[in-house]
């Protein structure tokens, strides 16, 4: 098997053929499937390598200290022979780690061969193929979580367990010094746990990043804006904890601990920064002053590490395996989110070029992952299935006149998109507005004229004069009410995303087998808007592969948008990239048959390459760090010698041997909402087809499934299409 290995004496990196280690009783042999690099504690290590002996001796007291003692038992030439021998050898490197078990040793009881785990220990969750891993330093990973995300769990033990030695409480205020890994993970543990977070780091990302992820506020460590945030979240008095998850030389962090300290505050050191603690500042505070252990009680206990002794929950109720089982829960249920700290995913055989890039700082990250082959250097490429919809269709029943509507949900995107627009139509009824919440629900039934307005939902499916009823409703609660819906016999327009895995669209599909009914729309208006379809129009008929490049300027959510609880709402793009890919493929005429997909560092920002089935390309930029007046989506389309441009839904233009641009004059930027409803009410009333086939829905919904998926494995994705 490989392994990273490195020789601290010339530090030289290798990824050396070693022997596959024996599966001894009392662990598990893991294979690994993604291992993280701790680009704070190994590349500290990778830096000292390279040093001269004395940078080595100087960047090490303690080990100095230990020669030194050595020198006075055993004379110098045999702790000579002694230190060189151990120097120039190879030690391993990682200690976090996720993989499938391959073997179980005696006495182990609680997981299988097959089962998924995250491991910890710089022993045994090593940068290797695989590892011998003992009882107490693995846990199963929750059924969902992604294993990329799992090959965190040691070092949100860490984090984990620096959190715990603060012992935050609801409403309190905590600085965070340094936003590397460690201290992304500080911020979301706090937030998670309601404390309100200031974070502290000279690079502006960072900051930026942690943010996103829940601080409150954060800056440079010289800035103003620190001490500001500071003041005013705690009224003057000082932050309840303070948090060093800094590294390096520099007294700063210690000192501005004190600085921003309230009396009798709580000091803890996760991190390895300068502690040369100002004796009046932390004196006159009387600050209380913590370190943290690693992963939690157990570390370095080889009884309970090696011989799997645990410690009785009563007495010991957080021990290392027991952090790092509810990390990893907390990771599952969306509580903390580990894929924006993701900066870059490494094949496992380039480790050494990755070391060094980020050793030399061409490659700037928070967390980078190294990725193993699947079966003995072979990669299977991830798949995302496209499913065929079987189904035995009923006759489709055309309505009267009016068409009757019911509207399950009543949120701004209904009320100022959809429902204008309906309101105003001629043979259109609103029947019935359903809400969660009865004022919304009449607010909605005044503005609009509903005939009815409630919240029971199953009165309203049950209705048989109901034709059609619309799901606009957050993003979780998609697929279900579309399956619910179907199976009543309605006509269903469903707001996008149609459905947030896999699993939700095989269940609205077996509704439509089920039930025969295939009467779907999904809220993709983009292919509607009038001077797109006109420059469709213009450019024409095409006969080569076209390049399609679609840049989305999305912009930033305000604080405390649903849109943010990646958790149980999907990731953004999960929520409205079907827009965009269904747009890419209207104008390709075609369904996308791979998709690649790379997120920028610390932001949200994707880049999403769909191919198709004649070679096309569809390239979607989708940023949120973009500025507000720059417009939000320009689209080009070139091929056979022409190209086509559409800015923001204001003006487009075609260039080929004719040029065409549309009217110069100002237009409000028409998306096509109008005429997308247009199209479903005639369906609706004749009975007609539905404005886009369900295989084309189904088609877009995949991909933009797979964009996610091909996130988390870092290779392109196939979109397999049953034979």
């Amino acid at each position: 098997m490989k392994q990273v290995v490195q020789n601290y004496k010339s530090g030289e990196l290798a990824v050396l053929d070693v022997p596959v280690p024996g599966c001894k009783p009392g662990g598990v042999l893991v294979r690994t499937a993604y291992s993280l690099i701790s680009t704070g504690t190994e590349l500290m290590k990778v830096s000292e390598a390279g040093m001269s002996m004395l940078g080595k001796a100087r960047s090490r007291p303690d080990q100095v200290a230990k020669v030194m003692q050595s020198v006075a038992t055993n004379g110098v030439p045999a702790t000579y022979r002694k230190v060189m021998g151990k120097l120039d050898s190879y030690t391993p490197l990682g200690y976090s780690l996720c993989g499938v078990v391959e073997e179980v040793g005696a006495g182990i009881d609680d997981v299988a061969v097959g089962d998924l785990v995250a491991c910890a220990g710089n022993e045994h969750a090593l940068h290797a193929e695989l590892n011998w891993v003992p009882k107490n330093l693995y846990s199963r990973v929750p059924d969902g979580l992604a294993p990329r995300h799992a090959a965190f769990g040691t070092v949100g033990s860490i984090a984990l367990q620096g959190v715990r030695r603060g012992e935050p409480q609801l409403g309190e205020v905590a600085l965070v010094i340094g936003l590397g890994l460690i201290g992304q993970l500080v911020v979301q543990l706090l937030a998670a746990s309601g404390v309100r977070v200031v974070g502290v780091d000279p690079d502006p990302v960072r900051c930026e990043l942690a943010e996103r992820l829940g601080a409150a506020a954060c800056g440079d460590p010289a800035s103003a804006a620190v001490e500001a945030a500071v003041a005013d979240l705690t009224g003057g008095l000082g932050v309840d904890q303070v948090y060093l998850a800094a590294g390096g030389g520099s007294n700063q962090p210690v000192e501005l601990a004190a600085r921003l300290s309230r009396d009798r505050g709580r000091v803890v050191d996760i991190g390895k920064c300068r502690l040369d603690l100002p004796w009046n500042a932390y004196y006159e505070k009387e600050l209380d002053v913590r370190f943290s252990r690693s992963y939690g009680p157990g570390r370095y206990d080889p009884e309970y590490e090696l011989e799997g002794r645990d410690y009785p929950v009563g007495y010991v109720r957080w021990t290392e395996r027991r952090n790092l089982a509810c990390f990893l829960d907390l990771v599952a249920r969306g509580s903390v989110d580990v894929e924006p700290l993701v900066s870059h995913v490494a094949d496992f055989d380039d480790a050494v070029e990755t070391y060094q890039s980020l050793k030399e700082g061409g490659l700037k990250a928070v967390a980078v992952l190294f990725r193993y082959p699947e079966h003995a250097g072979e990669r299977v490429a991830p798949e995302v299935a496209v499913p065929t919809v079987h189904v035995r269709r009923s006759e489709a029943r055309a309505a009267g006149t009016p068409v009757r509507l019911a509207f399950v949900g009543a949120g701004n995107y209904a009320t100022s998109m959809l429902l204008p627009h309906l309101a105003q139509r001629d043979g259109v009824e609103l029947s019935a507005v359903v809400t969660t919440t009865a004022l919304s629900a009449a607010n909605a039934q005044q503005k609009f004229g509903f005939a009815a307005a409630t919240t029971d939902l199953d009165a309203v499916l049950g209705d048989t004069s109901v034709d059609a009823v619309f799901v606009v409703t957050r993003h979780s609660s998609h697929a279900e009410l579309t399956r619910r819906a179907l199976l009543a016999g309605k006509t269903v327009f469903v707001e996008k995303p149609l459905a947030l895995t896999e699993d939700e669209l095989a269940g609205v599909l077996a509704a439509v087998e089920e039930s025969g009914n295939d009467r779907l729309q999904v809220g993709f208006n983009r292919r509607f808007a009038p001077l797109l379809r006109e420059a469709r129009e213009r450019f024409g008929a095409r006969t080569g592969p076209a390049h399609l490049r679609y840049l989305v300027n999305a912009g930033r959510l305000q604080h405390g948008s649903w849109y943010l609880q990646q958790g149980t709402e999907g990731s953004r793009f999960a929520g409205e990239g079907g827009h965009f890919i269904d747009t890419a493929s209207w104008l390709l005429d075609a369904d996308p048959v791979s998709v690649y997909a790379v997120a920028t560092s610390g932001t949200e920002d994707l880049q999403v390459v769909l191919r198709y089935p004649d070679g096309s390309t569809a390239t979607i930029s989708y940023v949120t760090s973009g500025p507000a007046n720059f417009p939000k989506e320009t689209l080009d389309l070139v091929a056979d010698g022409r190209a086509l441009r559409l800015d923001d839904f204001v003006r487009a233009s075609v260039h080929g041997r004719k040029r065409w641009v549309s009217s110069r004059l100002p237009r409000a930027r028409d998306k096509g909402q109008n005429a997308e409803l247009a199209a479903f009410v005639r369906a609706v009333r004749t009975g007609g087809p539905m404005p886009v086939p369900l295989e084309s829905l189904v088609a877009t919904t995949a991909a933009t499934l797979a964009v996610q998926t091909g996130l988390a494995g870092g290779a392109p994705v196939t979109l397999a299409r049953p034979r």
